[in-house]
């Protein structure tokens, strides 16, 4: 029996003369490694389809590129070389070439106080681009954290004032008396409301970057908020905790400048947008807030 050929209807001439911008592939299954941790990921992998009579890509040419993902730490640099594939098996018909990684990073937390530890998981995405021999890199990180309103810290403030004045008014102060006062629920009569808030970052990196800065941008992004959620804890770390709040009252407006004072001084990164989101406990509303730097307005 003669061998027959398999038929290649990619390589058919398109009824409808036109490029397209992007053709590829969501959500491929892949693993791969940051910072030597294995990671279960999703790829959105695609070129642009400049050949308008062509009538598609060979789209298992950019499948069977990503194997180069399994095997090596994600770099800027290997993220290139598999883009380079994409368009080096598409010669004559791309010129653009997309990759798009989403993961959850897995990084283990210490406790506030006690010796306890627990794993914390922060979304992220590496959308990495080559169009006509530029070569871009761009990060998504989540980062959630605890937000204490400034406005009803003041007013709670106002009320145990209040209370204060109610229980003791023409008495005379006695140390032991107002100490036991202070520990009792008239003490605390009212207290501030906080919400669990999330720092959505975008940031762009300088050409000449080695390494992806994902767990150092999480680092500093956390020590400028002073609040990350926590993990594993006692009462000494919840305790901890509350004192880390009480300290770092914030607006969502305080969130976002904080974190563009922070990212401007982690090394790597070429531009930034920060969008904070505190999901708020008072309103059924969200408070949100926006900065950029060195970002064009999409």
């Amino acid at each position: 029996m003669n061998a027959l050929t398999l038929p290649d209807i990619a390589a058919q001439a398109s009824r409808q003369a036109l490029p397209l911008e992007w053709v590829g592939m969501c959500g491929i299954a892949l693993p791969i490694l940051i910072d030597g941790r294995r990671l279960n990921a999703r790829a959105d992998a695609g070129v642009s389809l400049d050949d308008g009579e062509a009538r598609g890509i060979h789209m298992s040419r950019l499948y069977l590129a990503l194997e180069m993902l399994e095997r090596e730490n994600l770099t800027p640099a290997l993220l290139r070389r598999v883009l380079q594939r994409f368009l080096d098996s598409h010669q004559g018909l791309s010129s653009s070439a997309y990759l798009k990684i989403h993961a959850d990073l897995l990084l283990k937390r210490p406790a506030l106080i006690s010796p306890l530890a627990g794993w914390k998981s922060y979304p992220v995405s590496i959308d990495a681009r080559l169009e006509n021999d530029m070569f871009h890199v761009e990060l998504r990180i989540d980062v959630a954290y605890s937000s204490t309103c400034p406005c009803s810290a003041a007013l709670s403030r106002q009320l145990i004032q209040a209370q204060f004045v109610d229980d003791f008014a023409n008495k005379s102060l006695n140390h032991a008396d107002v100490l036991t006062w202070l520990g009792s629920t008239n003490g605390i009569v009212a207290t501030p409301h906080s919400q669990r808030s999330t720092a959505q970052l975008r940031l762009r990196l300088l050409d000449f970057v080695e390494d992806l800065p994902l767990i150092a941008a999480i680092n500093d992004a956390e020590a400028a908020l002073g609040t990350a959620v926590q993990t594993a804890v006692k009462r000494a770390d919840e305790q901890a905790f509350a004192l880390a709040n009480g300290q770092n009252l914030m607006f969502c407006e305080d969130a976002a400048r904080r974190l563009n004072l922070a990212l401007k001084r982690s090394p790597g990164i070429d531009g930034f947008h920060i969008r904070v989101v505190h999901a708020e406990s008072l309103h059924a509303h969200d408070a949100v807030a926006e900065s950029r730097c060195n970002w064009e307005r999409a």
